[in-house]
């Protein structure tokens, strides 16, 4: 197993798309805002920062920006561990930037794998992402989706995962994730567990405690009432992982 010890401070980025307005005769998708969004963003942010990570944080920006900044991480001197969180809407495989144009995640994937960062090659590699992964509503506050209109395949995201990495989404795959006024329920679930004492935990038992959160307290209400929302995680690490604990 693995205690995070190295002394160069681990790094977190954290994206956040809250409006989105396609440019004048550009490709983009004319989707909804999501002001929301504003609260989870900081929320983790301070968590994040007491918690010892140096943490960047950037908001409506667009797809060759967000993958500057990954370009921009894969350079820089890592601690143990690498955290990224996405917020937006999205399809499987994919985030859509402030033109609502979209930003393929195995693009992102990429940008930190080994060949690529050899400064990553063998870090532990984080991913959140809160963003609809399909429009099929699980059916076991106003609330609104993440999602967008389904139109490009890029459901083999999944084979450019880099090795030591795990990637947690905030719905099964075909289906929507949702917000309400006050933020996402994953990522306030994430928030509230690396607020309190389960951030001490190994990384699988953290995810499933955050899991069982979303799935069990959560039920949305308004046009979608009744609908849950069911988070779910790939992972090639071979080693348990601590890497909130201090």
């Amino acid at each position: 197993w693995f205690i995070m010890s190295n002394a160069s401070k681990s790094r977190a980025v954290i994206i956040g798309i809250t409006e989105f307005h396609p440019r004048s005769g550009g490709s983009g998708t004319t989707l909804p805002p999501r002001k929301s969004v504003k609260h989870d963003i900081k929320r983790l942010h301070r968590v994040l920062s007491s918690l010892g990570f140096a943490v960047s944080l950037y908001t409506d920006i667009s797809g060759n920006e967000i993958r500057e900044i990954y370009q921009r991480e894969s350079k820089k001197p890592q601690g143990d561990c690498f955290i990224s969180i996405l917020s937006s809407h999205g399809e499987e495989g994919i985030i859509y930037d402030f033109y609502g144009e979209p930003v393929l995640l195995r693009d992102l994937y990429d940008l930190i794998s080994p060949h690529n960062s050899p400064a990553l090659a063998g870090i532990p590699k984080l991913f959140f992402i809160q963003a609809c992964r399909g429009s099929k509503l699980d059916e076991g506050t106003e609330l609104q989706t993440d999602s967008a209109p389904l139109h490009i395949s890029a459901f083999s995201h999944i084979d450019f995962l880099p090795r030591d990495t795990v990637v947690m989404f905030a719905s099964s795959e075909g289906y929507a994730a949702f917000n309400n006024p006050l933020g996402s329920f994953f990522l306030k679930a994430l928030y509230d567990l690396l607020s309190g004492s389960e951030k001490d935990l190994e990384l699988t038992q953290l995810l499933t405690r955050l899991a069982y959160r979303v799935a069990y307290n959560f039920e949305s209400n308004g046009k979608n009432a009744g609908c849950k929302e069911m988070p779910c995680y790939i992972t090639n690490l071979t080693r348990e992982l601590y890497p909130f604990r201090r």
